[in-house]
């Protein structure tokens, strides 16, 4: 049995902005996006608003996303997070469907940020694995059928599913994806970090096959290519806070079936997919803020503590990668010309 609707008295289910786009059915290429900080560590909003300009004026984007590890949700108290929210919603939220991010070791918390992103006009709900799971959850498959279950209790919005690499403990199982999206109707995609090629594309074919079936979004921003080639029905990446367009060419490409093409695309790409998920894999978007910062289209990258500044012979390697991938020329243009 499904939990009763959750609802706190202190916290009224008051609508305060309504979703524009009702039952949206998440696919294509969703975008990450970045949160820039001052050097107080304070939002910057003016800087994270020309961000949202930028990335919502990629042609062929389908909707962005808030409130994930892109911007650093994990340091952001939760009235940061509607803040957030608050900002994109004016932003971008009349042309693009919102994405926000539900990151909380407790399903009461869970579903207490789901409440507030409806509230706030998100048209989908990312929901990200509690913590309480890398201690062996995965052995309890009761575990994510609960969470998920006390999320959807608390919202009708569209759930999207982050299931991470088994290694560490976070992800679920094959198994365990095909009972939660069995059992929770709400949930209509699954961001797919499993990391296995052979598990991934196990994901891809059994849940876009369901009945009623399950979009899979990959994540493996490091390998793109061949994700996609495995079928995917779209992408949610915080790679795509700088290059949105290249992930656009190379999605469409592949739809198309245009091998020669895809693979010209890739070819950009791969450089900057090295230098982004190098070791330290925590530095992801660190970097991604330094490459934004490097085209001048972000102010000097700064990261909220635990994480730090960059050394300076890695912001050289982003240089090189930054010329490499020839991001100072327009993808599609320069593609169609050669």
């Amino acid at each position: 049995m499904l939990p009763l609707r959750l609802k706190r008295p202190e916290e009224p289910m008051t609508m305060t902005t309504a979703t524009r786009f009702k039952d949206w059915t998440p696919a294509g290429v969703i975008p990450a996006v970045l949160l820039p900080f001052r050097t107080d560590f304070s939002i910057d909003e003016p800087a994270y608003r020309r961000h949202l300009r930028d990335v919502a004026a990629v042609r062929g984007i389908t909707a962005i996303t808030i409130n994930g590890h892109s911007s650093e949700v994990h340091a952001c108290s939760i009235d940061e997070q509607r803040e957030v929210l608050r900002i994109t919603t004016e932003e971008v939220g009349d042309r693009l469907p919102v994405v926000a991010g539900v990151y909380a070791d407790g399903s009461l918390e869970a579903a207490r940020i789901a409440r507030m992103a409806e509230a706030g006009g998100a048209s989908a709900l990312l929901v990200f694995p509690p913590q309480s799971m890398s201690m062996g959850g995965q052995l309890r498959p009761e575990m994510p059928l609960v969470h998920f279950a006390t999320i959807a209790a608390a919202t009708d919005l569209p759930l999207i599913c982050f299931n991470y690499t088994l290694v560490g403990g976070l992800g679920y199982p094959h198994e365990t994806l095909l009972r939660l999206a069995e059992s929770i109707p709400s949930i209509r995609a699954i961001k797919d970090w499993s990391g296995d090629p052979a598990l991934h594309e196990r994901n891809i074919r059994a849940l876009q096959s369901l009945p009623r079936p399950v979009t899979v979004l990959t994540t493996h921003s490091a390998w793109l290519l061949s994700s996609l080639v495995l079928g995917c029905n779209g992408l949610l990446s915080g790679a795509g806070s700088v290059i949105a367009d290249l992930q656009v060419a190379l999605f469409e490409a592949v739809r198309a079936d245009d091998l020669a093409r895809a693979r010209a695309i890739n070819d950009r790409i791969y450089p900057l997919a090295q230098a982004f998920y190098a070791p330290p894999f925590l530095d992801m978007h660190n970097r991604m803020k330094e490459v934004l910062h490097l085209l001048g289209r972000l102010p000097p990258a700064v990261m909220r503590p635990p994480l730090v500044k960059l050394p300076a012979v890695e912001i050289e390697r982003l240089r090189q990668a930054i010329a490499a991938s020839r991001l100072d020329r327009d993808a599609v243009g320069l593609l169609a010309a050669e």
